[in-house]
């Protein structure tokens, strides 16, 4: 009787061994024939006997399913994942075979990749361009094509992440690039070297040579810092910004970020100073003059003030703003004068101290006139000059130019 029993498990286990076979040779045989369905179908039977699988079946299970997956590129990207996982659990069985798998993975999802960006589908293509690096965890380009195309849609939480990756792996992108003139048109052009060494043989292009492109590494971490800004994360954006700016000490665009961001932060010295350092860098930018006013004159340093102004204007005559910022600081002068007015009593004294503040500011609203007049004439629909203007002219006493503002503020109020 226990003779019976052991040939009986015998031939059992001979079964399931020839079905697992069976099933293993349906789903390779389906797989050359590009019929990934058949072969999920084989595998899936397959599957249900994996307990009884030595190391080599289960290898090449793991290998086929991969396989099947996959699909020939037809996969989703979570099919690709999955492939991936059953890929690694064929340990070296099949290495060599996986790695020219893999590469194919990487090559398809690229042209995948392409063609979403081509059709401005940059977070489709994003996420084909980082799979593409996932698979071979060495084509770290892919990686910061991902990077920059998530951050054209402002995916900026996914894209701050690939950048991380990118600086943490060294990544700077230079490569060596070969060029030549072309004789017929004069210009340099970039060529692959095999196809510029043949033209250069063919005398239709000159002057070969070679350089080294320029690295990515100071845009990764310039891009890390304004992530943060964005993000309104300061303190990690102005470290951020440490990095970027040893990278690119001659960004004048990184100097003014990093201003933003102590402007934000209430750091109103360091805001100040940087907006200078840009200055030095940047002469005949009107706009860096006007924020140097602007700050001045929050930190009631009018002649300062002033002067950024004037130098703003005399840079951009069409400055628009500082213009009205100069009326601002004129008519500013005017509340102590109203408050002493205010306090003067009805002796000779008072009355002659009250003529004299009275004159005084009414050569205020003179002095705010002209620059008034400008913004108004640069930009007839900004009402908030045409009313200062139209109640100027009514204190001066100006009785035609006050009725001729009267008119454009009430057709400017109705939208005329």
């Amino acid at each position: 009787m226990k003779k019976q029993i052991i040939i009986a498990l015998a031939f059992s286990i001979c079964a399931f061994s020839f079905a697992q076979k069976k099933e293993l040779k349906t789903a390779e045989k389906a797989i050359k024939s590009n019929n990934y369905a058949e072969a999920k179908t084989a595998l899936n039977q397959a599957e249900s006997l994996m307990s009884a699988m030595d190391d080599k079946s289960k290898a090449k299970f793991y290998y086929l399913k991969g396989q099947a997956l996959y699909a020939g590129g037809a996969g989703s990207i979570d099919d690709i994942d999955a492939s991936l996982e059953n890929l690694a659990k064929a340990n070296d069985a099949y290495s060599s075979e996986i790695a020219k798998l893999k590469q194919e993975m990487a090559n398809g999802l690229l042209t995948k990749g392409n063609s979403a960006y081509e059709k401005n589908d940059y977070t489709t293509s994003s996420k084909y361009f980082e799979k593409a690096y996932r698979v071979t965890n060495k084509d770290t380009v892919f990686l910061y094509y991902a990077a920059a195309t998530a951050v054209s849609v402002k995916e900026y939480d996914r894209a701050l992440v690939l950048y991380e990756e990118l600086k943490d792996l060294g990544y700077t992108g230079i490569e060596k690039e070969y060029y030549a003139t072309e004789v017929e048109s004069g210009k340099e052009v970039v060529l692959d070297k095999s196809t510029r060494d043949l033209y250069v043989k063919a005398k239709s292009h000159i002057k070969p040579g070679e350089r080294n492109t320029d690295s990515k590494k100071p845009e990764i971490v310039k891009n890390i810092a304004l992530i943060y800004v964005n993000r309104g994360d300061n303190d990690k954006a102005l470290a951020a910004m440490k990095d970027a700016r040893a990278e690119s000490p001659d960004d004048i665009n990184l100097i003014l970020s990093e201003a933003n961001v102590h402007y934000k932060m209430g750091n109103t010295e360091e805001f100040k100073g940087l907006l200078k350092e840009a200055t030095k860098m940047d002469p005949t930018n009107p706009e860096l003059q006007y924020n140097l006013g602007v700050i001045a004159s929050e930190s009631n340093q009018n002649d300062e003030a002033k002067m950024h102004y004037e130098k703003a204007i005399e840079l951009d005559p069409t400055y628009i703003n500082a213009y009205i910022n100069l009326s601002a600081l004129v008519l500013g002068q005017e509340q102590p004068i109203i408050e002493e007015m205010n306090g003067l009593g009805t002796s000779k004294a008072d009355d002659k101290r009250y003529d004299e503040l009275r004159a005084k500011r009414q050569n205020l609203y003179k002095d705010a006139v002209p620059y008034l007049t400008k913004a108004l004439e640069l930009d007839s629909k900004n009402i908030n000059a045409a009313r200062t203007l139209m109640n100027i002219y009514s204190i001066l006493g100006e009785t035609d130019k006050y009725k001729s503002m009267k008119e454009k503020v009430e057709s400017l109020d109705s939208g005329q």
